[in-house]
């Protein structure tokens, strides 16, 4: 698994306010496992936990335009 933009932004939020994995979990009421997975970078979590996580720190996940020069794909 490689880091994400997230998985970054997750640790660094945490490291910042002074947390382990172990308290981030329990404070934003998440297992430690999910924690230890967003920020290691898995590709597949759930939205209602990582929402629950960011909520701590007055973040949500939403949806944004890719940054990239590729077209769109066609949805016809």
């Amino acid at each position: 698994m490689g880091k994400t933009k997230l998985s970054i932004a997750v640790k660094a939020l945490r490291k910042e306010y002074g947390l382990t994995q172990e308290d981030l979990a329990m404070k934003s009421g998440v297992g430690l496992s999910f924690v230890r997975s967003l920020e290691q970078g898995k590709q597949s979590l759930r939205m209602d936990k990582v929402n629950l996580l960011l909520d701590l720190f007055n973040y949500e996940l939403i949806a944004t335009k890719k940054q990239n020069n590729e077209t769109s794909k066609n949805i016809s």
